[in-house]
C-alpha cells in the first residue's frame, strides 16, 4: 500500500478530486492548507506573501496504481500547457498497515 499527498492550487481541487473518482480513486480526505515552495512566497506591489493557500488531498491506493493516480494529478493539476510554478507537488509514501474503523478489517 501506498500513501499519496497531493499539494495542489484550491482552485483545482474539484477537478482533481472529480479525475480521480473517475479514475477509480474515491475516498480523499481533503485539508486547507498554507504553505511556500522553492519561490519562498510572492510579492504583489509592497506586499510580500509567504503563507500561500494550497489545497491537500491525500489518498491511499495499492502499490500497483502509483502511475495511474500521479498520471491523474499531473495532468489535472498542472496550469497552462507546461505547467506553472505553484502547481503543487506529490509526495508518495509506503503504508506499513490500514484498518477500517467500523468493521475492525485490515487492509483498504
Amino acid at each position: 500500500m501506498l500513501f499519496v499527498r497531493a499539494i495542489v492550487r484550491p482552485e483545482k481541487k474539484d477537478e482533481v478530486l472529480e479525475n480521480l473518482s473517475a479514475g477509480g480513486f474515491h475516498a480523499a480526505t481533503v485539508v486547507d492548507v498554507v504553505g511556500r515552495g522553492k519561490q519562498k512566497g510572492i510579492r504583489m506591489g509592497d506586499v510580500f506573501y509567504d503563507e500561500i493557500p494550497k489545497t491537500l488531498i491525500l489518498v491511499a491506493i495499492e502499490d500497483k496504481d502509483k502511475d495511474k493516480i500521479t498520471d491523474i494529478i499531473i495532468k489535472t493539476a498542472k496550469t497552462g500547457t507546461s505547467g506553472n510554478f505553484g502547481d503543487g507537488k506529490i509526495f508518495i509514501s509506503p503504508v506499513e498497515e490500514a484498518y477500517t474503523i467500523s468493521k475492525g478489517t485490515k487492509g483498504l
